[in-house]
């Protein structure tokens, strides 16, 4: 789909598709107002017939509406008029919009909504916003069925955004560059994410970090294989891969934006294609999702991608520790002891607790690169469902700053975090009487302890975690990848070059 700004007047508009908002009491807004007049009051007679309300979300779909020279006008619910737009009405309401557009069968369509009020946001919010909801309501993984699904009606190939004058039309066309970006590495976040594990494998996704730096001057991609790992030291990461046919990967891409002596902001995404669970092998149902193990490693390489694309003035390396987690008879068994990278032991109690393995030698990996801060992303523990379920990712970290701006950006971008504490009375419950730590913590508080984990190896830097276990994917008859967080990721560093 393409996507481009436009400025004009709305009744002058020739499209598939013209959407405009209306509000609860039969009130119009600008927009529709003046298409109302220029169609001979086609709008007032049919909100006054209530054949729409004017909720938030509510559609309605006119044909051919007097003289107008739109084909359709799509009508969207925008709550009381007078009273600004909430983060969620907003996204609630052109969702629903690009939703309906999606069953229309027109190949164009033009969104007259820029005039609407939300609270606290610009238009660039709603461009960003916008395309990030096209892109989450069109977007199918069909890539590896034999016969496409027969569509009806032809997909949208062209949405325009209606802007009112040349100031709002600057603004407006650098939002849309970087919600193509955004919307961009979503795509590929969910694509990577939704493959199978006998497709995407380590050195799947490696090849793949390979191909995003080919041909881009400001990145370089590195993979470590095991030998390269063994000589570091890795034994934490290679642990994990032991069960495994599939040999695993460090993955590193390094994006230079900024000045050379500029420290870069790291991210450390998880990167388990599989997670069986080793020997503490997990229950059956719903076992195919474990797929989804390594999106916090996928979103990675989605921001690395928006990053490069919008060329930002900032130094950032992606890393992306990857193997699988399989049952084998020279698999981790419960009670083994691992030597990481750092020199630290850990006891391994639960095989399935394998996520802060890999992730705790490639934490002491990036110390290289003296990082401004470091991030890491994983689906790392159930617990984080049980305490946010799927709507905020727990997110802890040994710097105020740093998490503070996250939240932030998670706000702004509406996906969002929340804070766990990390205080040291939970890592009490790490402790072993066999090596430095033990690889759990027992039944209470796992995404907290888990993050004290990977706290013992992040002393050095500025270290924030989120745990997106919840996010990063849908269970059910929607089931899959969501793309999260890289929006949360995406707006973090743009709000550093602001």
């Amino acid at each position: 789909m393409e996507f481009s700004v436009k400025r004009g007047s709305v009744e002058k508009q020739r499209s598939g598709c013209i959407v405009v908002g209306v509000y609860e009491k039969h009130k119009l807004s600008a927009a529709a107002a003046a298409l109302d007049e220029a169609g001979s009051g086609v709008i007032a007679r049919l909100l006054k017939g209530n054949d729409i309300k004017g909720k938030v979300g509510d559609t309605l779909l006119l044909h051919h509406a007097g003289e107008l020279p739109a084909e359709r006008i799509l009508l969207v619910g925008c709550g009381q008029q007078g009273s600004p737009l909430s983060d969620s009405d907003y996204r609630k309401l052109v969702g629903a919009a690009l939703g309906a557009l999606k069953g229309t069968g027109a190949k164009n369509a033009l969104l007259a909504l820029g005039e609407l009020e939300v609270k606290e946001r610009d238009l660039q919010w709603q461009v960003r916003q916008t395309l990030e909801a096209a892109g989450n309501v069109l977007y199918q993984f069909d890539q590896l069925k034999s016969k496409k699904e027969d569509h009806e009606k032809p997909p949208i190939k062209q949405v325009a955004f209606l802007v009112a004058d040349k100031a709002a039309e600057a603004a407006a066309g650098e939002a849309l560059r970087q919600g193509q970006a955004l919307q961009a590495a979503m795509q590929l976040t969910k694509d990577l994410a939704n493959l199978p594990g006998n497709i995407c494998t380590p050195r799947y996704l490696a090849k793949q970090a390979e191909g995003l730096a080919k041909g881009n001057k400001r990145l370089k991609a590195t993979v470590l294989d095991e030998k390269e790992m063994e000589e570091l030291g890795m034994g934490a990461l290679l642990s994990v891969a032991r069960g495994s046919r599939q040999p695993p990967r460090l993955i590193v891409l390094e994006y230079q934006g900024g000045k050379k002596k500029d420290k870069p902001v790291v991210l450390v995404g998880k990167g388990l294609t599989f997670d069986a669970g080793g020997i503490s092998l997990k229950p059956a149902a719903a076992m195919d999702e474990m797929k989804y193990d390594m999106c916090g490693g996928a979103s990675v390489l989605g921001v690395m991608q928006a990053v490069a694309a919008l060329e930002l003035p900032l130094n950032v390396v992606g890393v992306v520790p990857s193997s699988e987690n399989l049952p084998d008879g020279d698999a981790n068994k419960p009670g083994d002891i691992v030597t990481s990278m750092s020199g630290q032991t850990v006891e391994v109690l639960n095989t399935d607790a394998e996520g802060r393995l890999i992730l705790c030698d490639a934490l002491t990996y990036i110390k290289r690169f003296d990082p401004e801060v470091v991030i890491d992303i994983a689906t790392l523990t159930g617990a984080c469902i049980v305490a946010l379920g799927s709507q905020a990712a727990g997110l802890l970290g040994n710097d105020q700053t740093l998490v503070d701006d996250l939240l932030a950006a998670g706000r702004v971008s509406g996906d969002r975090a929340w804070q766990l504490p990390l205080w040291p009375e939970y890592d009490e419950q790490l402790k072993s009487p066999f090596a430095d730590m033990a690889n759990i913590g027992g039944k209470e508080a796992g995404t907290i302890t888990a993050a004290c984990f990977l706290s013992r190896y992040t002393k050095e830097y500025r270290w924030a975690h989120l745990d997106v276990a919840g996010t990063a994917w849908k269970s059910g008859g929607n089931k899959g990848a969501t793309g999260r967080p890289v929006p949360l990721l995406l707006q973090y560093l743009l709000g550093r070059v602001a």
